[in-house]
C-alpha cells in the first residue's frame, strides 16, 4: 500500500514556474514507477510525465517536453515536477501516481495508487 500526497500547486502568471512535490508513504517506494497526470476543466485526465524506478529514464508528453522536469529521491520517498514556462493551457489539477511495474505507462488505468491532486492555475 502506498499513500501519495501532493503539494506545491498555486496561481502563477504565464511564463512563470512552479514546483510540485509528491510525498509517498511505505518502504517500497523505490520499486514503483512514478507518474504525474493532470485533468483540466472539462477534459479527461492526461499523462504528463513519468520516471523509472531508478530515476534513470524520464518520459514526457509532447505538450510539456522541454518545459517540465520530473525527478525522484528514493531516500526521501519523494517525486517532483518542476514546471517552467507555464502556459494558461497548463491549468489543471495535477496528480501524482504510482505504478507497481518496471515499465512506465501513459495510461491512467496502469497506475495503482493516486494522490488527491493539487490545483495549478496559470493566468494569462
Amino acid at each position: 500500500q502506498v499513500q501519495l500526497v501532493e503539494s506545491g500547486g498555486g496561481l502563477v502568471q504565464a511564463g512563470g514556474s512552479l514546483r510540485l512535490s509528491c510525498a509517498a508513504s511505505g518502504r517500497t517506494f523505490s520499486s514503483y514507477v512514478m507518474g504525474w497526470f493532470r485533468r483540466a476543466p472539462g477534459k479527461e485526465r492526461e499523462f504528463v510525465a513519468a520516471i523509472s524506478v531508478s530515476g534513470g529514464r524520464l518520459y514526457y508528453s509532447d505538450s510539456v517536453k522541454g518545459r517540465f522536469t520530473i525527478s525522484r529521491d528514493n531516500n526521501k520517498n519523494t517525486v517532483a515536477l518542476q514546471m517552467n514556462s507555464l502556459k494558461p493551457e497548463d491549468t489543471a489539477v495535477y496528480y501524482c501516481a504510482a505504478r507497481a511495474r518496471l515499465l512506465y505507462s501513459t495510461q491512467t488505468t496502469a497506475y495503482d495508487y493516486w494522490g488527491q491532486g493539487t490545483q495549478v492555475t496559470v493566468s494569462s
